[in-house]
């Protein structure tokens, strides 16, 4: 996978919890995510407690849709990515370049109609399942991972850190 042309979607069903949402769009940032969508009314009736703590939504769109697969790029693949009998487990998936990767609720799953018009299903290998955002985070490092162009160095630390994190490894 190259850089060149890569647009990725992330994909949230019926999300539940403000502060995965905010932790969604915090990830969303970190590995540049280009748009955030969802479903459902739940994260409306939430979205009222700011949990975005680092203001992702200014750069990413986050956007309501009534339906999560209406309005994609014609390249765009569909990956759904939920602990689904017969998924591909992540470390064995070759991301596309556009992706729409699509996340169940907190507390149920993706619906089986999107499913069905998925070109994959993925799923982390994990004993037990991990919360919405830490889900988005690791998918989005695995994609980061398996690039070929990975920005790398001190400058990326320098102008990713916190501002009290002033840490430099020593030689010693």
């Amino acid at each position: 996978m190259s850089d060149s042309i890569s647009y990725v979607t992330i994909g949230l069903t019926n999300p539940k919890s403000p502060s995965n949402v905010g932790a969604v769009m915090r990830a969303s940032g970190c590995y540049r995510v280009d748009a955030v969508r969802y479903t459902g009314v739940r994260y409306d009736k939430a979205a009222k407690f700011h949990t975005d703590t680092k203001s992702v939504a200014r750069h990413i769109p986050l956007d309501r849709v009534d339906d999560m697969l209406v309005g994609l790029e014609p390249e765009t693949k569909i990956v759904c990515v939920e602990l689904a009998e017969g998924a591909i487990p992540l470390p064995e998936f070759q991301h596309p370049e556009k992706a729409l990767y699509v996340f169940g609720p907190e507390d149920g799953s993706i619906e089986q109609s999107v499913v069905s018009k998925a070109d994959a299903v993925v799923y982390v290998p994990t004993v037990g399942c991990m919360n919405l955002a830490a889900t988005v985070n690791v998918l989005l490092y695995d994609r980061l991972a398996k690039t070929s162009n990975v920005e790398a160095g001190d400058e990326l630390i320098r102008k990713s850190r916190d501002n009290r994190n002033n840490l430099i490894v020593s030689a010693e």
